[in-house]
C-alpha cells in the first residue's frame, strides 16, 4: 500500500521524484519538514508574503537559523514575478525561494512556473506550498521545476486530515544530503524518515498513522479514477457557478478574476453585515459552514470552499439559496 500510495502521489503531483510520500501529520508538518531539512543556519531564503501563510514560511526559515528575504504583496495579489527578480538581484546569494502556490487565507492563485524559471535563473531551489492547489488546479512539479512541495490531505483530496504529501527533487536530495550540520528535527529529518518508506527493510522510524494512510490511499485512487484533469475542471465549473450566483447576491470578490483559486473563494462582506452571525445562522440553520477571514482580512471577508467531494453543484445551489434568505430574506 506504501509504494502504491507514493506512485499515486507522484501523479497527484505530476511528478517523477522518488523521494515522494506522505509525512504522518497535517500540512503545517509537511512545510516544516521542507524548511528543516532544506535551510541551514545562515542560508538566505527569499520568502514570498501575500497572506496568512507566507508568513508562516518566513517564521519556519527564523527558526532554522536562516534570514528570510521578504517581498511582500497585497493580500489577495498573486506574488509578483517583478519583485521576486529584484529580491535576487538584491540578494544573488539567497538559495532558496519559498512561495505559496495557493494562498488559503485570500484564494489567490500564483504564477508558480515563472516563480521556479527566477529562482532556477538565480541558482537556487524552490520550496512551494500547494496545500490547498493539489488536486483543485494544475499543480506540475516536474514541468514547473519545483523543488520541494508539501500539501494536505484534506483540501482537495478529499481525505481526513493529519496527513502531508510531500515531494522533493534530485537537486533538493543532494542539498539535504550535502548538509554541514544536522537536521534539527529528529522526527522529520528525511535521511532518518527513508528508511521507513523505501525499499523492503522498512526500518522502523515511528508508528505511522496507518487508517489515515489507508484513507489518503483510497482518496487517491478516486482522484486517478477522476483523472486530473476532470478534476480540475469540476472545480473550474463549479467556481464558475457560485461566482455568478455570489455576483447575482450583490457580493465582490477579494481576489481579481485572472489569479482566483476555484475551489476557495473569498468575498467582501457587505457593508453594515454581521460577517460572524451570517456564518452562525448558516451552519445553524442550513448545516453549512464557510470560512472567516484570517490574519489582515478577519472580520472582512468570507471564505466559501468548493474542495473535493464538496465541489458540487448540490452543495452550490444550498448555499446561494442559504445567503440570499440571510441577507436579502
Amino acid at each position: 500500500m506504501m509504494d502504491e500510495l507514493k506512485g499515486l502521489l507522484r501523479y497527484a503531483f505530476q511528478t517523477g521524484n522518488e523521494l515522494t510520500f506522505a509525512v504522518s501529520a497535517p500540512g503545517s508538518v509537511g512545510m516544516e519538514t521542507c524548511f528543516v531539512n532544506l535551510v541551514s543556519p545562515g542560508d538566505k531564503v527569499v520568502v514570498c508574503i501575500n497572506g496568512v501563510f507566507g508568513q508562516r514560511m518566513a517564521e519556519n526559515v527564523r527558526r532554522c537559523g536562516g534570514t528570510p528575504v521578504i517581498v511582500e504583496d497585497r493580500w489577495g495579489d498573486p506574488v509578483d514575478p517583478a519583485k521576486v527578480e529584484e529580491a535576487f538581484k538584491a540578494h544573488p546569494d539567497a538559495v532558496i525561494l519559498a512561495f505559496v502556490h495557493a494562498e488559503t487565507s485570500t484564494g489567490a492563485l500564483s504564477d508558480a512556473a515563472s516563480l521556479a524559471a527566477i529562482a532556477r535563473r538565480f541558482g537556487a531551489l524552490t520550496i512551494m506550498d500547494c496545500v490547498t492547489s493539489l488536486g483543485g488546479v494544475p499543480v506540475l512539479l516536474d514541468e514547473w521545476g519545483i523543488d520541494a512541495a508539501y500539501s494536505g490531505s484534506q483540501k482537495c483530496l478529499s481525505c481526513t486530515p493529519g496527513l502531508s504529501p510531500v515531494s522533493f527533487s534530485v537537486a533538493a536530495v543532494e542539498r539535504i544530503k550535502a548538509r554541514k550540520v544536522p537536521c534539527p528535527s529528529w522526527f522529520q529529518d528525511l535521511g532518518l524518515v527513508l528508511g521507513y518508506w523505501s525499499g523492503a527493510k522498512r526500518t522502523y522510524h515511528h508508528t505511522a498513522p496507518v487508517n489515515p494512510l489507508y484513507g489518503l490511499h483510497e482518496s487517491l485512487v478516486m482522484l486517478a479514477e477522476e483523472g486530473l484533469e476532470n478534476a480540475w475542471q469540476r472545480h473550474r465549473d463549479n467556481h464558475l457557478r457560485l461566482r455568478s450566483g455570489l455576483e447575482a447576491l450583490g457580493l465582490s470578490f477579494v481576489v481579481r478574476e485572472n489569479a482566483r483559486l476555484p475551489q476557495l473563494n473569498t468575498v467582501w462582506v457587505p457593508d453594515g453585515v454581521d460577517e460572524a452571525a451570517v456564518r452562525t445562522r448558516l451552519l445553524q440553520e442550513f448545516g453549512i459552514e464557510i470560512g472567516a477571514g484570517l490574519g489582515a482580512l478577519a472580520g472582512r471577508v468570507w471564505r466559501i470552499g468548493l474542495m473535493g467531494h464538496s465541489s458540487r453543484q448540490a452543495n452550490i445551489t444550498l448555499c446561494l439559496a442559504a445567503l440570499e434568505s440571510l441577507l436579502h430574506g
